[in-house]
């Protein structure tokens, strides 16, 4: 693997990961790619994924993610695009949790509550990179000390986040974190996806299919009111494949607090540490499919609610309302204000893991 002083703006030409010197932020990308020619664009900046470039069913390539061309622009990231989200990812209400009868304070920075930890989140923090290769795959891992006390949580926390591609055209991501006092833990990824590979177009006519019959409603400020509802007759049903647009502006009270689908959905699962399918989108025109496969209990389906074509993206092109969807695996939202959803407690003899796995493919 050599270092090269260039931006990273080029593309690895064969199998293999390339890291590159990014002279801004004085931090490396790596370029992933394999043996089918799919290629992933990583940042040591938030763990950013910039691109993924995948086929469409005729063998043209094309990005499927929404973000910046420059790296400059990913410092004010208002949308978290591609970006890791830790120490929490989505909301905590008020901004607090208690723990072993002590309350933390977080920063409020959604409103009255906390949002994907907070103010400089994993999202806006410099890893540590290192590139890994194995049989059949490439990738990085990606290392970060979260200091006791940063961002309101208690306990210093080591994590490690390995992006793999893998010649089955699959994207994995594997957690590994320790603390050393109780904390409270639950990373993601928040790649922004558009599998048509055009820049600001809807993702509207993407259909989705989520594996659950269940999930957690919110109030007004979209935290969760701590019920796990059945989806049975209402718009946030997938477990048969619909149109993202088919219901979305549905009269329902829920479409209508989120502006949209923004909801985390409880997955279906027999053995709490396997790989299950989450979701599957497939894009008819390019053919694309994207299949999300996790560990996690739960997945937040989001639909760009918030982009308002204030912020410019790559090629210069606005994004609007509705030119990505991302498919978060996590944990519940605020779950460690709610007693029965799963636990976001991390103690010190324990190891936090969680794996997910996006696969490409056309159909």
């Amino acid at each position: 693997m050599e270092r090269e002083n260039k931006v990273a703006s080029q593309f690895a030409l064969s199998k293999g990961f390339e890291n590159r010197h990014c002279e801004i932020l004085g931090m490396r990308e790596f370029i992933l790619s394999n043996a089918n020619g799919i290629r992933i664009r990583i940042a040591e900046y938030g763990g950013i994924v910039r691109e993924i470039n995948v086929p469409d069913r005729q063998g043209l390539f094309e990005d499927i993610v929404l973000g910046f061309d420059s790296m400059e622009a990913y410092k004010q990231n208002p949308a978290y695009f591609g970006a890791l989200i830790g120490r929490y990812g989505n909301r905590i209400a008020h901004g607090r949790f208690d723990l072993d009868g002590v309350t933390y304070e977080l920063a409020k920075n959604d409103g009255e509550n906390h949002l994907h930890g907070g103010e400089k989140g994993f999202g806006s923090v410099l890893w540590d990179g290192e590139g890994i290769s194995g049989e059949g795959f490439e990738g990085v891992e990606l290392r970060y000390r979260s200091e006791d006390g940063e961002e309101g949580y208690p306990g210093a926390l080591d994590i490690s986040v390995t992006y793999r591609l893998t010649d089955e055209n699959e994207w994995i991501i594997d957690y590994l974190a320790t603390a050393d006092r109780p904390t409270i833990l639950n990373p993601t990824q928040h790649s922004y996806f558009n599998l048509t590979g055009k820049a600001g177009s809807s993702i509207l006519e993407h259909g989705i299919q989520i594996n659950a019959s269940h999930y957690t409603p919110v109030d007004s400020n979209l935290i969760p009111t701590g019920e796990i509802a059945a989806l049975d007759e209402t718009p946030l049903d997938f477990r048969a494949s619909k149109a993202i647009g088919a219901r979305i502006n549905a009269q329902h009270p829920q479409l209508e607090r989120g502006k949209g689908y923004d909801h985390n959905f409880v997955l279906k699962r027999a053995v709490s540490e396997e790989l299950v399918q989450a979701a599957e989108v497939y894009e008819p025109i390019s053919g694309r499919l994207m299949e999300v496969l996790t560990t996690s209990p739960g997945v937040q389906f989001y639909t760009g609610n918030f982009l308002d074509g204030s912020l410019q993206g790559k090629s210069g092109v606005a994004y609007g309302v509705r030119s990505g969807f991302c498919l978060e695996t996590q944990l519940f939202p605020d779950s460690p204000n709610q007693v029965n959803f799963p636990s976001a407690r991390l103690n010190p003899t324990e190891e936090f893991k969680s794996s997910t796995l996006y696969r490409f493919s056309t159909r």
